[in-house]
C-alpha cells in the first residue's frame, strides 16, 4: 500500500503529533508499506528526511513554534503526487493540512481520513483568550463537526474522543486507534548520569513532567501541587522538561510562590538519547491535563519503570488503571498532593508500581497498532472503490 500523511506539524517541531506520525511511519514502513509526508519546511532537517515533501511556510504570529505551510505550492505539484499513485490519502492536522488533503483526495481520486489528535473545544481559547470561552467551544465544535463530516474515515486516540465527536454529530467511520509505544522506549535510560548531568543529586526526590509546556497542559495546577508538597518533602524538585507558549508565564508563577529553589525548566530533549535517561531520572512522574487525547508520555514514563501521578481525563480515562504503574488523582489539592508525598515516602509502592507499569505499557505495542491502521486502511478503501465501479458501470449502462 502506498500512503500519503498531511501534517501541518512535523519534526524538527517536538510535539505529540510529530511523535505519533514518526511512529506510524516507521511501523508502516516496517510492515512492507510506503509512506510519504507533506510537511512545513522548518529551514532545519530532521533526523530523517527519507520519503518527505518538505513545504515553504511562514511563522504564525500567535504561535511562533508553528508554521503555515502554502496551500499552492503543493498544488503546484499535482502532477507528481497524481504519478505516485497513492492508495490513501492520512491527514494528521485541520489546518492547511486539512484543507490540503481534502483537495487532493478529490484531485487524485482517492479516499482521504484523518486522525484527531487534539481537543480542539479545551485547546483553541489558551490562544485567542480575548474571545469569550463559550464563544470558543462552540466555534471548535462546529469546526471539528464541518471537518470530520469532510471525511471517508477518522481515526481517534481512545473512546472518551470517539464519543465527543458523535455528540458533536460527527457521522463518518471512525475508529479508535491509539499510538502505540515503540520498542526503544524500553532501552532503560541513565538514571544517574542523567542527574549529574544537570546537577541534581543522586538522592533528591524528583518529580517529572515531559511534553509541551502549554495551557491546556495545566502544568499551573503541578506547581500548585509542588508547593503543597514542599511543606511536607522540602527537597522536592520538579523537572519540567518541554518548550511552548506557557514557559515564561510558568517561570513568573514560580518566581511569585517562592518555588525557584524546587523546580527546573531543562527544554526539549532529543527522543533518542535523552528522553529515556530523563524519564528515569524521576521518582515520579506527574500529569493533570485535561485535554490530553491518548497521553503517549504517561506509556513511555511506565516503560522505564517510573511510577505515575495523574488525573483520568479525556484520553488518559483510556490509557490509565488504577494500580497499573499509576495512582489516579483528583484535579484537588488535597488529594493529588497527597498521593504524591504517600508515593515519595514509600519506596515499595514505588518499586511495585515500577514493576506492573512496564508490563502494562508493553500491552500498547507501536507494531500492533499499525496493524490495526493497515486494517482502518482497508476499510476505508474497498468501499470507495466498490463505489467507484458501481458509479462506472452506471455511466455505461446509461450509454446503452
Amino acid at each position: 500500500m502506498k500512503i500519503l500523511f498531511i501534517s501541518d506539524v512535523y519534526f524538527p517541531r517536538i510535539n505529540g503529533v510529530s511523535t505519533s506520525i514518526e511512529t506510524f511511519r516507521r511501523n508502516l514502513r516496517a510492515l512492507g508499506h510506503t509512506v510519504h509526508l507533506i510537511a512545513p519546511d522548518y529551514l532545519t532537517p530532521s533526523a530523517d528526511e527519507t520519503d518527505i515533501l518538505r513545504v515553504p511556510s511562514r511563522h504564525l504570529p500567535m504561535d511562533p513554534e508553528d508554521r503555515l505551510m502554502q496551500y499552492g505550492w503543493v498544488m503546484g505539484h499535482l502532477d507528481k503526487l497524481r504519478a505516485e499513485q497513492y492508495d490513501i490519502i492520512h491527514i494528521q492536522t485541520p489546518f492547511v493540512a486539512h484543507y490540503l488533503g481534502t483537495k487532493l483526495s478529490k484531485s487524485l481520486g482517492i479516499p482521504c481520513i484523518e486522525t484527531y489528535h487534539t481537543f480542539f473545544e479545551e485547546y483553541l481559547y489558551h490562544y485567542i483568550p480575548f474571545v469569550p470561552k463559550m464563544l470558543m467551544r462552540f466555534v471548535a465544535k462546529r469546526f471539528s463537526r464541518h471537518q470530520g463530516n469532510s471525511l471517508d474515515g477518522m481515526v481517534v486516540p481512545s473512546h472518551p474522543m470517539l464519543q465527543i465527536l458523535k455528540n458533536y454529530g460527527i457521522d463518518t467511520h471512525t475508529e479508535v486507534i491509539p499510538t502505540g509505544i515503540e520498542p526503544g522506549s524500553f532501552v532503560a535510560g541513565d538514571r544517574a548520569a542523567f542527574r549529574s548531568n544537570y546537577g541534581i543529586p543522586q538522592d533528591r526526590p524528583v518529580l517529572l513532567f515531559v511534553g509541551r509546556v502549554a495551557h491546556e497542559k495545566n502544568i499551573g495546577f503541578l506547581l500548585k501541587v509542588l508547593a503543597r508538597v514542599r511543606t511536607e518533602i522540602p527537597e522536592v524538585l520538579f523537572v519540567i522538561a518541554g518548550e511552548g507558549p506557557a514557559r515564561e508565564s510558568l517561570m513568573q508563577e514560580v518566581a511569585t510562590q517562592g518555588l525557584g529553589d524546587n523546580v527546573m525548566f531543562i527544554g526539549y530533549l532529543d527522543r533518542h538519547t535523552e528522553l529515556n535517561s530523563c524519564y528515569s531520572s524521576a521518582d515520579i512522574f506527574v500529569f493533570s491535563s485535561r485535554t490530553e487525547t491518548q497521553g503517549l508520555v504517561l506509556l513511555e514514563a511506565m516503560a522505564q519503570g517510573v511510577p505515575v501521578v495523574s488525573t483520568a481525563e479525556l484520553g488518559t480515562r483510556d490509557v490509565l488503571r488504577d494500580g497499573l504503574g499509576v495512582w489516579i488523582a483528583k484535579e484537588e489539592l488535597d488529594d493529588f498532593s497527597g498521593k504524591v508525598v504517600n508515593m515519595l515516602r514509600d519506596s515499595e509502592a514505588r518499586k511495585a508500581l515500577s514493576i506492573s507499569g512496564r508490563d502494562y505499557a508493553h500491552s500498547w505495542s507501536a507494531s500492533r497498532q499499525a496493524e490495526r491502521m493497515v486494517g482502518f486502511y482497508h476499510s476505508v478503501i474497498v468501499p470507495n472503490t466498490l463505489s467507484e465501479l458501481t458509479l462506472a458501470e452506471s455511466s455505461t449502462n446509461a450509454e446503452y
